[in-house]
């Protein structure tokens, strides 16, 4: 053991109570549907004491519509250890209930991550439209629950759905979805990404990256050692007071992770962060690393679901957790992050590949939940490339919640 901090999970793991804590974190956050209200009788007193129209003012806002359509931008070639990715193949959904207002969800799938395409996530959305429509924007808990039980492998088409929902339902509700979550925030700071790139453009990118005020710079590993641990060095010299966050995205042999990280450590190079240096089922290969270095590792494609969590920690292989909305959803992914949190885990947010829509609402997440230690939601897209206007605004590094109601976003039309 290299570290006593870790002693919690390894001599136990997640106790009964503490599961128990964590599921009534994560079923606090969000109100479940209709009909659960009725303690609060006609309005909810949010944080800070401003009251806003209950259950009420939603009773009767039934979806009338639903549609759904291929988002697809080209895009700098962005290689990492899955592979290159050279295209957006996204899609965006909008709902419309009856009084008018409008719900917008992004979908924003990797293959060799979720297993979704854009043609999956087209067909699978279309199917869900008969089902989804009439239903009454104030039952969006037990609409994501159906739908889980129906699609329970296509998390990224639910993500996508869930995101217009609950978009729509804090506009009903007339407060931003971060308040709706907590509140926590206003303002998120984020890293950014350098790809596997050589490491003498790496250096530049870096020092253009510092001179814009990141605080961290995040890059990506897990093809060749050599080069993997050249590009690190090269970060550290263009950017010296950045701190480096080191994502592998599975490429390692337990054993070549363990080479890498004592090889930049080795250098002078501490980084704040090692995310999944292992394939994600390799949870004794993960721990293999953690044990044997004082590194931080992080667990992200390894975390899909609750139980995955709870997995995390039992093992005690991982020091974080790594939410995206769009491996979790957002109602699960309040569970994880209340599992994370009763096992003392960091917590870290990141994302796919996303225009500012689905990039918006996991700013809005982390803002309303709080907490996060690691924000990893870098835009790579205009705003002009978004499917609507408006949104959190991104002043590098920092995001920034408006008061607009919902996600914050109107259409263009």
């Amino acid at each position: 053991m290299m570290s006593t901090r870790r002693t919690f999970i390894k001599q136990g793991g997640l106790t009964a109570g503490g599961l128990a804590t964590a599921t009534a974190l994560g079923a606090a956050v969000l109100p479940v549907s209709a009909g659960s209200y009725s303690g609060f009788g006609e309005a909810v007193i949010p944080a800070g004491g401003n009251i806003y129209p209950g259950p009420a003012a939603a009773d009767g806002l039934k979806i009338s519509k639903m549609f759904v359509e291929p988002l697809s931008i080209e895009m700098e070639p962005f290689p990492i250890a899955l592979g290159v990715m050279t295209h957006l193949d996204n899609a965006f959904v909008r709902i419309v209930l009856e009084n008018g207002i409008e719900g917008y969800g992004e979908a924003a799938p990797i293959m060799t991550i979720s297993g979704e395409n854009q043609q999956t996530i087209l067909g699978t959305i279309n199917s869900c439209r008969e089902f989804i429509v009439g239903q009454h924007i104030n039952n969006y808990r037990a609409i994501s629950y159906t739908l889980k039980a129906a699609f329970w492998a296509q998390a990224t088409a639910r993500c996508a759905i869930e995101m217009a929902l609950l978009d729509a339902f804090t506009k009903t509700l007339k407060i931003p979805f971060s308040r709706f979550l907590g509140g926590t925030e206003t303002r998120v700071e984020t890293d950014y990404t350098i790809a596997i790139v050589p490491a003498e453009q790496a250096k530049k990118e870096a020092i253009q990256l510092a001179a814009e005020g990141y605080r961290v710079i995040k890059t990506k590993v897990g093809t060749s050692l050599k080069e993997d641990v050249d590009r690190v060095l090269a970060i550290r010299d263009g950017a010296p007071d950045c701190g480096i966050l080191i994502d592998a995205n599975q490429g390692y042999s337990p054993k070549t992770a363990l080479r890498f990280i004592n090889e930049v450590v080795g250098h002078g190079i501490y980084p704040v962060m090692f995310e999944q240096p292992v394939h994600k089922n390799d949870l004794a290969g993960m721990k293999y690393v953690r044990d044997n270095t004082e590194i931080l590792v992080g667990a992200d494609e390894s975390v899909f679901t609750r139980a995955d969590a709870i997995n995390i920690v039992r093992t005690g292989c991982a020091d974080a957790i790594n939410i995206k909305l769009m491996k979790s959803c957002i109602i699960e992914a309040l569970d994880i992050a209340a599992i994370a949190r009763s096992a003392n885990l960091k917590l870290m947010i990141g994302c796919m590949v996303e225009t500012n829509l689905a990039l918006g609402c996991a700013v809005h997440f982390a803002a309303g939940v709080g907490g996060f230690e690691f924000v990893d939601l870098d835009p790579s897209f205009d705003i002009s490339e978004c499917p609507v206007s408006g949104g959190p605004v991104y002043t590098a590094p920092y995001w920034t919640i408006g008061p607009e109601p919902g996600l914050g976003f109107a259409s263009r039309k």
